[in-house]
């Protein structure tokens, strides 16, 4: 059974994280798709600053 967030994070042994990105079905969320050749590079900046905003408050 998962546990909640708060009993698994320790913000005062480890204040900083690593984000990782989960796509399903071949998606890319940022860069160049090889097989398809579509670019979604426009969502790096949005994604960067979604994490930026988060960090602030």
């Amino acid at each position: 059974m998962p546990k909640p967030r708060s009993s698994q994070v320790s913000l005062i042994d480890t204040p900083y994280y690593h984000c990782v990105s989960r796509c399903v079905r071949r998606a890319f969320l940022c860069g160049i798709d090889e097989y398809s050749g579509t670019s979604y590079e426009h969502r790096r900046t949005w994604v960067e600053d979604k994490v930026l905003w988060l960090s602030s408050e």
